[in-house]
């Protein structure tokens, strides 16, 4: 199960089959129509067909899990409710982002999903001037310029609360922090002036492309049937208010069907029916929706499953439209291909385990912050035998924070082959040489205190025993799995992980040293899945000081300076060699990217009664949920 960096966001953000064309009556599409490029190599599994030439509406259904239920629906999303559950499966499905970075499986824009025009800069790259399209809201409004001030005024009110209360916060960086003024000559421009040049890059696939707009002509209100307040712009104070009030009506997830607000969408789809308990919830199109889409929208409901066999068994029953066939069941994947078509591909994003570096206990803290520990357990990680065994080939090994799948044009070199390969050997001689005393099936200790380089590390006194916990998600198998393994073959050089079970949902909330710092010395590692990255992906928010996504705490003013020179520089160099440092420095412990894991992992598992451009399914494995483009054969 994945968090979002960034939008492409997974995110997320933020995140091809050969030849296959749309129907005639396809209205555009996330892919157009086009062919699906750069779906090839290690980690694809089957194939998508061509879109059927005839379209009928039905209810459709998507299989999901049921222990990740979206716990927000408001668009500045808390840095405790966001993942891909919340953003992309639910909250897009009525409210869209500024721009559409995916394209199938490709992490780039698709323009004729995006609500306004490429942004146009000038003035040193200081000023964005950005242009919207002919979209409306439900109400019959046109969204406007004064939404995107609105939305970008609103998180700047969220954000003086508390940093916590957007994922995609970064001091001093980005929105809104580096938002001098916006402006709205007339209904279709909006013009940012920001406090200095920024690489234009970053800031429109990272920042424009995470800003989700809201109707302000209906949500500038702090009461429910209050008046309007339209000096949100100039006075902060009203701002808070509004702030305040949609707040917590987000909060109150029993009345989402029923709230006027939640009513009024800019997306394809309005919630008709929630649960919050189960996760379940349904949704109707919205008759107004001006984007591109199937010829008539069908309705899509969620049922939810309490574990994997229980979706297998469905699937294999027939009982949904959309879903997956997990991981484990891959070698048996030909008894359900009779109806349904089967195809998988790595998102663009990476699976790991997060460390704590502000946990304190056992002097935690002290021992991740040393690389050599880091690199330790890095060798402990089979990535090979992990896709063979657990993922039974649906899948590719992931060695940092992008991957050679989906291709892109910033992967650093040293993610193109395992910089610690599998060894416990090295990691065992890696913790001798640093003043370990190793006991293979015991626990460690330290016998040699201090800085220097045989020594075991500054904070570390003698005595430290190499033994914490870790937490993983209980209802994401691979996830299992993959910490089972690493932790025996720990245990054989010393190092002792006590594993605890715990929901996605809990670890994303309470594991998470910007959401929960009460908790800080609570957890060790977690592992709950892994990041989707933004389409420019840059750490900037995941691993930089004070980032909305830095769950872990990590701080390296290394980092930090190459994040800073990533977003503000155009040269596509400074983010390789940002990503080259992260892979280098091993701040998460990285695992292998499954095959389209927006249920957690598996292959996807599309019914052929159903149809649509294979694009749109495609950008499913990117964890964007469009079942607008689908249809009935």
């Amino acid at each position: 199960m994945v968090r979002m960096s960034g939008l492409a966001l997974s995110v997320v953000a933020l995140t091809g089959v050969a030849a296959c064309s749309s129907s005639s009556n396809h209205n555009g599409g996330s892919g157009g129509g086009a062919t699906l490029q750069g779906l090839s190599g290690a980690g694809m599994y089957g194939s998508l067909p061509a879109a059927a030439a005839t379209e009928h509406t039905g209810m459709l259904k998507v299989g999901l899990l049921s222990q990740s239920p979206p716990t927000y629906i408001m668009p500045i999303i808390p840095a405790a409710s966001a993942s891909v559950y919340d953003s992309y499966d639910f909250v897009y499905q009525s409210y869209r982002p500024l721009y559409w970075l995916v394209n199938g499986t490709s992490p780039t824009e698709t323009p004729s999903m995006s609500l306004a025009q490429d942004p146009v800069w000038s003035n040193n790259d200081q000023t964005v001037t950005i242009t919207m399209k002919n979209y409306k809201w439900s109400n019959g409004q046109p969204v406007t310029s004064q939404d995107v001030a609105f939305a970008i005024d609103e998180t700047r009110a969220a954000i003086k609360e508390s940093p916590a209360n957007w994922y995609g916060y970064s001091p001093a960086l980005g929105i809104p922090d580096e938002v001098a003024s916006v402006t709205t000559p007339d209904a279709k421009t909006a013009v940012i002036n920001l406090t200095k040049p920024v690489n234009p890059s970053w800031f429109f696939e990272d920042q424009l492309g995470s800003l989700v707009l809201m109707p302000s002509q209906s949500w500038d209100i702090d009461a429910t049937g209050g008046a309007p307040i339209t000096d949100w712009a100039t006075n902060p104070a009203d701002a808070k208010k509004i702030y305040d009030y949609l707040n917590a009506q987000a909060k109150s997830l029993g009345t989402y069907t029923t709230n006027p607000l939640w009513q009024v969408v800019d997306g394809p789809y309005k919630l008709t029916a929630f649960n919050s308990t189960t996760g379940e919830y349904t949704e109707t199109p919205n008759a107004a929706y001006s984007g591109p889409h199937a010829k008539t929208i069908s309705p899509f409901e969620t049922i939810t499953y309490t574990t994997d066999a229980a979706e297998y068994t469905a699937l294999k029953a027939g009982a949904i439209d959309v879903g997956y066939v997990p991981m484990g069941d891959v070698p048996e994947a030909k008894t359900v291909s009779g109806n349904y078509t089967l195809w998988g591909y790595p998102g663009f994003g990476w699976q790991g385990v997060i460390y704590n570096f502000k946990d304190t206990s056992g002097d935690f803290s002290n021992i991740i912050g040393q690389l050599y520990i880091r690199q330790a357990l890095a060798h402990l990680v089979n990535q090979q035998g992990y896709v063979t065994a657990y993922l039974h080939g649906a899948g590719a090994p992931g060695y940092g924070i992008v991957s050679q799948y989906p291709p892109t044009p910033f992967a650093p070199a040293n993610t193109e082959s395992n910089p610690y390969p599998y060894n416990p050997s090295t990691a065992e001689s890696l913790l001798k040489s640093h003043g370990w005393s190793v006991v293979p099936d015991g626990t460690d200790t330290c016998t040699s205190p201090g800085t220097g380089p045989t020594n075991c590390g500054a904070g570390i006194p003698a005595g430290t025993k190499l033994a914490w916990n870790l937490d993983y998600a209980s209802e994401v198998t691979i996830g299992q799995e993959y910490t089972t393994n690493l932790a025996s073959v720990a245990r054989s050089v010393g190092i002792e992980i006590t594993l605890k079970a715990d929901s996605f949902n809990d670890i994303v909330g309470n594991d998470n040293d910007v959401a929960s710092p009460a908790d800080d010395s609570k957890w060790a590692m977690s592992d709950f899945g892994g990041f989707t990255d933004s389409t420019y992906p840059t750490t900037e928010g995941l691993l930089n000081y004070g980032g909305g996504e830095n769950m872990g705490g990590y701080d390296s003013s290394a980092l930090n300076q190459l994040v800073n020179d990533s977003i503000t520089s155009p040269d596509p160099v400074a983010v390789k060699n940002e990503l080259a440092y992260v892979t280098q420095q091993e701040p998460f412990l990285f695992q292998p990217n499954p095959d389209w894991d927006g249920n957690d992992a598996g292959i996807m598992a599309i019914s052929k009664q159903i149809s649509g451009p294979p694009s749109d399914f495609a950008d499913y494995s990117q964890y964007q949920l469009t079942p607008e483009f689908w249809y009935f054969k």
